[in-house]
């Protein structure tokens, strides 16, 4: 039975906000590289990082998941092995969880900006990027045992332009879209983890043919990039956290959702600062099985602010 609960500090997330620090900056080197696809533009590759010799993989008798991350950038710019990321994906090797990077091709390259006016070219792009991601998922499940991977264990987590495409393919999971039908039928991801991301619907309000696997919200609530709320004009629909935790709602989805008031879209960049939160929402949702959908509003003092994604890195990570 699913639980709802509102609250002004996360219960279930152990009233944990982003006030920890990220890990020593030290360099992580890939276990594995290979490429999952060759485009006619482009080789696309994914890198394996194993849970880090010592650590606890096992909770509760299980096996933790393996996090496949989709990197952001608008769909301009990025790459998987960003030196950003890498104290993050040390840190989750750490607590035992494998991780894969992974390429897609980046469908508005070369584009100075993006808006509604552009909402063909954007729509290319993200499904260009869940195409890539549906690859490399199958990939996976191909090389499964060589990979020491559990294709029925995995959690998407993406930052912008990559929670907008982890949102996006689960959506069309949910609703087996052509795009969908390289994985097999009864694939399903574990869970996913969306640091400020967003679906686009061209058929109104969302909906699921079938029940999402547990998904984990953040976003600020002045984001003006990846908006928190939606655009909406007839049938044409951008829908944020916001938007998107209504309709998991509506369909008996267990989800989490974590606003934070006043900041916009420097919450795509805090992956490496919410790192005890990710490891209870996998605990408890997608390893516990628990259903629940909690609703929660966060004011952490650490994050700044109002500012661009470049500068919150700056400051959040001293780079």
């Amino acid at each position: 039975m699913k639980s709802t609960i509102i609250a002004p500090l996360f219960l279930l997330i152990s009233a944990v906000s982003a006030t920890g620090k990220p890990a020593d900056k030290q360099d992580i080197t890939p276990d594995g590289t290979y490429m999952f696809i060759q485009r006619d533009t482009c080789d696309l590759y994914l890198d394996i990082y194993d849970p880090a010799p010592g650590s606890e993989t096992i909770y509760n008798g299980k096996r933790k998941p393996t996090i496949l991350f989709v990197f952001g950038g608008g769909f301009i710019s990025g790459n998987r092995a960003e030196p950003f990321h890498l104290p993050w994906y040390r840190e989750l090797t750490e607590n035992g969880y494998g991780v894969i990077a992974i390429d897609y091709r980046l469908g508005l390259k070369g584009a100075k900006s993006v808006g509604i006016a552009q909402v063909n070219q954007l729509d290319t792009a993200i499904h260009l990027a869940v195409e890539d991601l549906f690859c490399a998922t199958a990939f996976i499940i191909d090389n499964a045992d060589a990979l020491g991977v559990d294709p029925d264990n995995i959690v998407l987590c993406g930052s912008s332009a990559g929670a907008i495409t982890i949102l996006q393919a689960e959506y069309e999971l949910c609703n087996r879209a052509p795009l969908a039908s390289i994985l097999p039928e009864d694939f399903r991801y574990a869970g996913l983890m969306s640091f400020a991301g967003g679906i686009l619907s061209r058929q109104g309000k969302l909906k699921f043919d079938t029940e999402t696997s547990p998904v984990m919200l953040l976003h600020g609530t002045d984001d003006r990039l990846v908006n928190y709320r939606q655009i909406a004009f007839f049938n044409l629909g951008f829908y944020g956290s916001d938007k998107i935790a209504e309709r998991l709602d509506r369909y008996g989805c267990s989800y989490c959702i974590i606003r934070y008031p006043g900041h916009g879209h420097e919450i795509a960049s805090i992956m490496g600062l919410t790192v005890e939160m990710q490891d209870t929402f996998i605990k408890e949702y997608v390893m516990n099985g628990k259903k629940m959908a909690v609703d929660a509003t966060i004011t952490d003092p650490e994050i700044p602010s109002g500012s661009g994604m470049s500068q919150s890195r700056k400051e959040l990570y001293g780079e």
